[in-house]
């Protein structure tokens, strides 16, 4: 049996977003805010909020559901199900068993990733190694937040900020030369407090106390994370070009996790990379954490701003305080079916 790594890349992507869209008009008569004021600061316009009866994983069913189907690959495939997410439905059992449930993918492992608004870079990072290694051949990963359910609608400098959503990709075997060519993830955790929800677990088990300082609820300090962010995501971004041996100019295309417009302008311009060539969503959807960078993925991808044989970042950073990125050769699955065209080459035996 061949002990070569295998080239991994993205088979099929998709996504999911609640119904509701929660306006910043409709902002300005819940706390004291304005239109202006948000869209100055964040860049963002709109959100979209999960009905009473949507939990994370009912997202992420959705989105993956989609990702399937793009891929062309059925439930019962799936070998492992890895869900990023800092609002699960509950504790335990993971998310991810109750997504592996209702696709009825009986014969895939499945857990949670917890890394904040990076959550998905370290599950596709994840993913990857165990393809690469040939311990699966059909991963699917899930970014999913509910986070209207953590924020305190009262607090105007958090409340204004995210929203809810799921994106997902199926993760396989492509050819030599394409797909993931380098990742790089990163911690701070000196800077823990500055992103958090501290209550409700063995550090502050949930109590009159914690409810009344409303301690289970998402705190931050937004200076000090504006910083941090700049500086990280140029920096990964940088080093995962470096790590497969190419310059900044050999970028075509950059998705970076949708905190706030003024982030993702300052790392652009750090970088000397057009707007043109970095996907923005930010003022449709708002924060949606762990499930921001699949879903502006897909809809990159749908626009048709990513073509075969592009390099692509994705990089985010998030509570932790955590970073990462990953670097993409594109193949463009969807004009070259990759399962018609690797079962010959990577025969699910082989694993």
């Amino acid at each position: 049996m061949s002990k070569e790594i295998l080239p991994v890349g993205i088979w099929g992507t998709g996504i999911y977003v609640p119904e509701r869209v929660l306006t910043n008009a409709d902002l300005e008569r819940m706390v004291d805010t304005s239109d202006e004021w948000i869209r100055t600061r964040t860049g963002i316009r709109t959100r979209h909020i999960a009905a009473d009866h949507e939990a994370a994983s009912d997202l992420a069913v959705q989105a993956a559901r989609q990702a399937l189907e793009d891929a062309g690959v059925a439930g019962e495939e799936i070998d492992l199900i890895i869900v990023a997410t800092s609002s699960p439905d509950m504790l335990f059992p993971a998310t991810a068993c109750l997504v592996q449930h209702a696709l009825g993918a009986k014969r895939a492992g499945a857990f949670d990733v917890q890394a904040g608004c990076s959550g998905f870079i370290y599950a596709l990072a994840c993913g990857s190694q165990f393809i690469a290694a040939r311990a699966a051949r059909t991963v699917l990963v899930v970014g999913t937040e509910v986070l209207s359910r953590l924020v305190n609608w009262q607090d105007r400098n958090t409340c204004v900020l995210f929203g809810d959503g799921a994106g997902a990709v199926v993760m396989g075997p492509v050819p030599e030369g394409y797909g993931i060519l380098a990742t790089r993830l990163g911690a701070e955790g000196s800077g823990g407090s500055l992103l958090s929800l501290p209550a409700g677990l063995s550090r502050y088990p949930a109590s009159e106390e914690t409810l009344a300082k409303k301690q289970h609820f998402i705190h931050m300090n937004g200076r000090e994370v504006f910083k941090f962010a700049v500086k990280v995501m140029e920096e990964s971004c940088r080093e995962v070009l470096q790590a497969a041996g190419l310059d900044i100019k050999e970028l075509d295309f950059l998705i970076p996790h949708q905190a706030n417009i003024r982030i993702i302008e300052a790392a652009a311009k750090r970088l000397a990379l057009p707007l043109e060539r970095v996907w923005i969503n930010v003022d449709r959807y708002g924060n949606t954490s762990a499930a921001s960078i699949p879903l502006a993925l897909h809809e990159a991808l749908e626009a048709g701003r990513i073509q075969n044989g592009d390099h692509v970042v994705l990089v985010a950073f998030g509570a932790g305080l955590t970073w990462g990125a990953t670097l993409l050769r594109w193949h463009d699955y969807r004009s070259k079916p990759l399962r018609r065209e690797t079962d010959n080459h990577y025969p699910h035996e082989a694993l």
